[in-house]
């Protein structure tokens, strides 16, 4: 079975946020591939904008999303990143997107600031949950219904997975290829990209 991850891109938002989980889902493919050549791919991964127009990340990087919200298709894992996310909450198109995408997907997961967004979209009201040191306080009084716990490089709820700042994205993703589609592959992921995963 090959699970689509889609991952939301917006102007501001933080680059590694959402490359990171891009190259863990992308590599982990590859290596399957090597480890297993006859065997479906485990995922496929693609950008998703609010529209298909060219976007600005963080720092002004360049984004053209490969679909938008009408042209996604069936999304089996939404990665919402973080960044500069004040916009993003004020729109009532994104905010319900998020929210239904997430109703009907496997799981949903979000990088650093992201969290802020999977709380306005009511997907962490009375759970446990994670975001960038810097915004911890700031998503405990905006949603005082999440349990938001510091220094933790990611929690999984199940349905719902969130994760600390920029780089714990990468651990997080590792975290739900092994989830996914078994340790061994997570491993060697991990290997292939030469990083020292922090397993939780």
């Amino acid at each position: 079975m090959t699970r689509t991850i889609g991952i939301y891109v917006f102007d501001d938002v933080e680059v590694l946020d959402f490359t990171g989980p891009y190259e863990v889902f992308t590599c982990a493919t590859r290596v399957a591939a090597k480890m297993m050549p006859d065997a479906e791919a485990p995922f496929r991964v693609r950008t998703v904008g609010a529209t298909a127009a060219m976007l600005r990340a963080r720092a002004g990087l360049s984004v053209l999303p490969e679909a938008d919200f009408a042209g996604a298709g069936k999304i089996d894992v939404l990665i919402v990143p973080g960044g500069v996310v004040t916009a993003e909450m004020s729109k009532p198109d994104v905010i319900a997107w998020i929210a239904a995408t997430a109703k009907a997907s496997e799981l949903t997961a979000s990088v650093c600031t992201g969290a802020i967004l999977l709380a306005q979209a009511g997907l962490l009201d009375g759970q446990e949950a994670t975001t960038h040191w810097e915004d911890v306080a700031e998503l405990r009084a905006a949603f005082p219904q999440v349990r938001v716990l510091a220094e933790r490089r990611w929690i999984d709820n199940g349905a719902i997975v969130t994760s600390g700042g920029i780089s714990a994205g990468i651990d997080m993703s590792l975290h739900l290829v092994e989830r996914l589609a078994g340790r061994e592959l997570a491993v060697r992921t991990a290997r292939q990209m030469d990083y020292d995963w922090n397993e939780g």
